[in-house]
This record gives structure tokens, sequence and C-alpha cells, in this order.
């Protein structure tokens, strides 16, 4: 059975509270399931539209107890990436906040908004959130893999259509293997830090889930007061983050903060700068509290690797051991195993949480494991005398800004196809996003541009003219000379 199969076992205790007051208990939760159940079938495709809200999570853990399969998005979606979205995928259901049904749904009488394909109609809100059916015929469609669980976009921020498929074994023993290493029971209460479409958040969500512990779920940022305000009434016991928001922790004086009720401090979504792990890792050893740094991706459902807690000063830098139920293998660039240390090679990854392959459109959703629990990450890294890894670059064109993975060749499409008149090229590091254009007037469009289709923070993209991009005698840009 899996962790999702029946939330009744955990009876009257509380699954997700908000901070507005409002709780539920795993008792609603099995609620709000059987309501899902009860309006849509089985193994039908449902677009959820998240937010760290109630509503949100009972949805996605609804779907996946009646076997239905979401793609999960963030509610803030840009509304022509969604309709792309919708149109390629063509899903039977769209989840989505009660607050967007008027611009989404259209009326039942055919009138009112038609701003997405489909022809949505809308059932009634319950926990804020509404399930709205498309009129795509679904007889037409193929049928999904009978093990797909979930699908998770593989660049949200510039709404790629290539998403990662997931299947229920993916998902429970990624949980499992979490629950296991970071020793996580029913007294847990993690914050929502990062958004549930995200696999790091969604991971935090999974786990203690499992094992009965109680959610607490804002969508206030870390460094405002009412994140911290609801952290302390409701004695939240662990805090997740990406780099940047170790960064802003310390920004607003974190290791200054009372905070009796933290006892676990996760990082992910790329790596830490060293200093910044010494920082913490050294609050966590005078205050008593533990810093786990975690290294994954969404194609291995979320986690590979973590450095254990007791390690976190002596091995800095170091992204960790394998996770429990998987391994790791250093591969040569002429396919050999690494055995040596301190050599690089490409970090192969080996367990039951690598997920099934990708879909870039809707008929992909048929298909069945086309991994075999292999992945191969693109990260090259070194081992150490020990059997500590430590990531030291990338073999592909991606960048982790903010947490958020941005393909570098996703972004060049998007800018060409809005400004097809002005030549670009995308480089950068996980600090900052660099766009190159050959237009000098369109400078301040293509920033703009940027900043809405993506939602990546302003101050991480940078815009710049330059007479021509650097190609070499087939057509193919020259990054080196950009960087």
């Amino acid at each position: 059975m899996y962790f999702f199969d029946d939330f009744n076992k955990y009876g009257a205790r509380t699954a997700l509270q908000q901070d507005d007051g409002s709780a539920m208990t795993y008792e609603q939760l099995q609620a709000h399931a059987d309501w899902i159940g009860g309006i849509v079938p089985a193994r039908s495709l449902v677009f959820c539209l998240c937010e760290n809200v109630i509503g949100s999570a009972a949805g996605y853990l609804g779907f996946l107890q009646k076997r239905i399969v979401p793609l999960l998005l963030d509610a803030g979606i840009n509304t022509q990436l969604l309709s792309d979205l919708i149109e390629l995928y063509r899903p039977a259901w769209i989840y989505l906040p009660g607050e967007l049904a008027a611009s989404y749904i259209t009326d039942a009488d055919g009138t009112g908004s038609r701003t997405l394909p489909g022809n949505l109609q809308g059932s009634e809100e319950q926990w804020g959130y509404v399930l709205a059916k498309t009129d795509f015929d679904q007889s037409a469609e193929p049928q999904l893999y009978q093990d797909l669980a979930l699908l998770l976009t593989t660049s949200g921020s510039t709404g790629s259509p290539k998403l990662v498929r997931q299947s229920y074994e993916n998902i429970q023993s990624n949980a499992d293997s979490i629950v296991e290493y970071l020793e996580i029971d029913e007294t847990e209460r993690p914050i929502t830090t990062l958004p549930m479409h995200y696999t790091y958040g969604l991971s935090v969500l999974n786990s203690h889930i499992l094992k009965g512990a109680a959610v607490l779920m804002t969508r206030e940022s870390v460094i405002g007061k009412p994140f911290w305000d609801f952290f302390k009434k409701e004695q939240a016991t662990s805090i997740a983050g990406v780099p940047y928001t170790y960064e802003m922790l310390k920004r607003i004086r974190f290791f200054r903060m009372d905070l009796p009720s933290l006892r676990t401090m996760t990082q992910a979504g790329g790596k830490i700068l060293p200093e910044l792990h010494r920082e913490f890792a050294e609050y966590a050893a005078e205050k008593g509290k533990r810093f786990v740094v975690m290294y994954g991706q969404t194609e291995a459902t979320a986690r590979m690797g973590y450095l254990p807690a007791d390690k976190a000063l002596e091995k800095v830098g170091s992204m960790g051991i394998v996770i429990p139920g998987g391994t790791f293998d250093l591969i040569d660039v002429d396919g050999s195993e690494i055995t040596e240390t301190h050599k690089t090679g490409e970090l192969v990854y080996r367990g039951p949480n690598v997920t099934l392959g990708y879909a870039e459109k809707r008929e992909d959703l048929a298909h069945g494991d086309e991994r075999g629990g292999i992945l191969e990450t693109g990260d090259m890294a070194q081992i150490d005398e020990d059997g500590y890894y430590y990531i030291v670059g990338r073999k592909k064109r991606f960048l982790k800004l903010f947490g958020s993975r941005v393909n570098l060749d996703e972004v060049e499409r998007m800018i060409r196809n809005e400004f097809p008149d002005a030549d670009c090229a995308c480089s950068g590091n996980d600090d900052q996003l660099r766009v190159y254009v050959t237009d000098p007037r369109a400078l301040g469009e293509v920033q703009r541009f940027l900043i809405t289709r993506t939602h990546i923070n302003q101050k991480a993209i940078r815009v710049q003219a330059i007479s021509e991009i650097p190609r070499n005698d087939s057509g193919k840009i020259i990054y080196q000379a950009l960087n």
C-alpha cells in the first residue's frame, strides 16, 4: 500500500495547517480525496494549478489516491504558456483556485471568459479550489500508462512542454528514503518555503504526509515578518531552502533569531557556496540543530544524495553520499567507470526513484519505463577518500536560478520567437542569466519579456547588446566566446 492510499489511518490528526488559521485533518483529507474521486474518473489527466494552500495540497494527494494523473503547474503561470500546454496535452480536467474561476471558466450558458482552450465548465468550490472539465474528447486520446502517477515540468520558468513522468513507485520509494535519512516522524511540523509544483517542495509534502505529520502551509516569503510569526505560532520544526533561500536568511539576520522549535534545515536545488554552507553548519552545531545538504533532480523524483548532519562541517562543499536504496557511479568520457579519487566524471545514479522518462506531447503519456532505473545526471562530480561526492560542473546547458532549473536553449527559443529580428544567445551561471542580443533597441523589451514570462527575479537577468553572435563554420554558437 502506498502512503497516499488511506488518509483515515491518521484519524483526526492535523495534516495541513494554513497561515490563515484554517486546518485540515487526515480524515478531512480523505473526504476531499473522495469528493475528487466522485467527479473525476480514474486515469484522467488533470492540470493542477498549485499554490501553497490547503486546497492545492489536498487536491494533489487526492489525485494520487484516486489514480488520477496531475500535471503540477504554478497557479501564477503565464496564460499563454498555460494555453500552449493545454492545447498540447489536452487534459480532461483543470483543478484551479476559486479566484481564477472567473478568468478561466466559461459560464454554464456558454458565455463568460474563454481565455483558455477547452471551454472549461466548473464544479462547486471545495477548500478554495474548483474542478473544471474541458471539452476535449478523451475517447480519442491514447490511454495513460498504467503506472504513470504524476507529471512535473523540467523547466517550469520557461514553460517548456517537456515533462518528467513519475510513477507511483518513484514517489513512494523516494519518500521512504527521505524519511529514513532525515528520521522524520509524526511530531515534525515542516513549513513551506518552496512551491509544491517544484520537486523539492513536493518532496517535503510527500515525506511528511507519509508519517502522518502536520505540514504548515504559507505563501509568505522568508524575508517577511508574517512568515516568522506563523513559524513561531505553529512551532515549525524544519525549513527547506535552495541556495538563494539561505542567502536571504543570512541577510535578515537569521542567526540572531530565537527559534527553539527548529530542529532541521535542509538545502538542495543547486550548489550552495562553501562559505555559506560553513556558516549554517556552524550555526547548527552551536544551537544543537541539523543542517543537511542534499542533491537531487526531478528526473530522480527528488533526492539522490545527502550529506549527513554530523558531516556538515567536516565535508563543506560536498553534496554527500547516496540515499538509501540507490547507488552512484562516476563515468569517464570513454564510458569507463572511474574508481580513483578526485577524478572528474559524469555522475550516474541507479535506484527505484529514477523516473519513467520524458514527455513532450500527449501521446508520450502512454509510454512505459524508458530509463530502467538508471539516470545519467549530466552533472560532473568527484569522490574523495571517504566516499563523499562533490559536484564540480554541468555537462549540459542548464542553470539553477533561485532553485528553479532554467534551460538556456529554451530561453533562446522564447526570445527568438518573440523578437525574430534580433539574434540572441544565452549563457550564465547559477547567480545570473546572461542574454546577448544584436539589437540594442530591444534591450529593455527583452528584459521585461523575460521577467514576465519566466518570473525570474530581475536582478538575476542581465541583457546586453553585442555586434554579432559568435558562431563557428557550421553556424553553431561559440558560447565560450560570450563568456
